[in-house]
């Protein structure tokens, strides 16, 4: 018993030390709800293979902080959706920062998507709702202001099946890796790439970008 308190304290201050260097600021209740998140992840991962990520430790830093340094993104945004979010990411994390924003998480796989209903549940996420479908068959009432998606599909394949989706002054925030001139290369005329930021992540040796992508005749952000 003494170990896992050790090892959960080890894990909030990691958690605390890397939204810091991220430039972001945690509140207590954000930061014990992110930690309840790591907590329900880490349980259900053993019986549900919700992430390849063993580890807690690169879970903080590959699935939270890396979630964490978009939210600086989401600008005046009211309503996101996160487009094949798998176990929650961003999109948990950016609800629990964010309980002003209304965020609509889809995923087509039915445990990763009983595993966010848990989540809800738990934390009491009323700004959050839960898809359990294809972003092709989806069609809100409303559209969105962002569409973000963490290595969902190609550019192409993410602009093409989440049109229907994105308000007319609306954006893409795509999560990529290594910058992807091909992928970029390979978009429609109409869109354009309006900015790419590359991410710092504390505890991610690996190259991180967000590009933000709107329809051409956009030239300011959303």
């Amino acid at each position: 018993m003494a170990d896992h308190s050790v090892a959960f304290e080890q894990l909030q201050a990691q958690l605390a030390d890397g939204a810091q260097k991220l430039g972001i600021s945690l509140s207590e209740q954000q930061l014990a709800a992110l930690m309840e998140y790591l907590q329900l992840l880490i349980k259900w991962n053993k019986a549900y293979n919700l992430t390849a990520i063993r580890d807690p430790r690169e879970m903080v830093a590959l699935h939270l902080l890396d979630s964490l340094a978009v939210d600086p993104l989401l600008g005046d945004a009211r309503r996101v959706i996160d487009v094949g979010t798998g176990p929650g990411f961003p999109g948990i994390v950016l609800a629990i920062m964010n309980p002003q924003r209304q965020f609509d998480l889809l995923d087509s796989n039915g445990k990763k998507t009983r595993f966010m209903f848990q989540v809800k549940t738990a934390l009491k996420l009323a700004n959050v709702t839960i898809i359990n479908d294809r972003v092709e068959a989806y069609h809100p009432s409303e559209p969105f202001d962002i569409i973000v998606s963490r290595a969902f599909a190609s550019l192409q394949d993410m602009v093409s099946w989440c049109r229907h989706l994105v308000a007319a002054d609306g954006c893409f925030l795509a999560m990529k890796g290594l910058y992807p001139e091909d992928e970029l290369a390979a978009l429609p005329a109409d869109i354009q790439l309006l900015e790419s930021v590359r991410l710092e992540v504390p505890g991610v040796d690996a190259q991180r970008h967000v590009l933000r992508l709107v329809a051409a005749d956009q030239s300011i952000p959303s």
